[in-house]
């Protein structure tokens, strides 16, 4: 009975993330869980204004998905590769380096 209900949770995981991806307005909770995030970090985000969200009636927070993926993909760290390339090229540039 005990991993009836283990599965069964799982599955209702599943469905719920599914259901996020989907929507494309998430309520506080639905965000939490899509970022990965407690409610109280989530909170501090949004009343320094680090992320974007929406409050229509000036109480409940919402949050528009795609907003939310570009606000994850943001300050992209360059790859050990990208960072040699970038200063080759700024020596060549300079002259420091002649080919």
């Amino acid at each position: 009975m005990d991993e009836i209900l283990e599965r069964l949770k799982i599955i209702e995981e599943h469905v719920l993330d599914r259901n996020i991806i989907v929507k494309n307005v998430l309520s506080f909770n639905e965000a939490c869980r899509f970022l990965e995030l407690s409610q109280s970090h989530l909170y501090k985000l949004t009343s320094t204004g680090t992320i974007p969200h929406y409050k229509p009636n000036g109480k409940k927070i919402y949050f528009n998905r795609v907003e939310l993926e570009q606000w994850l993909l943001s300050n992209r760290v360059d790859s050990q590769d990208e960072i040699e390339q970038q200063a080759a090229d700024y020596l060549i540039k300079k002259g420091a380096v002649k080919l």
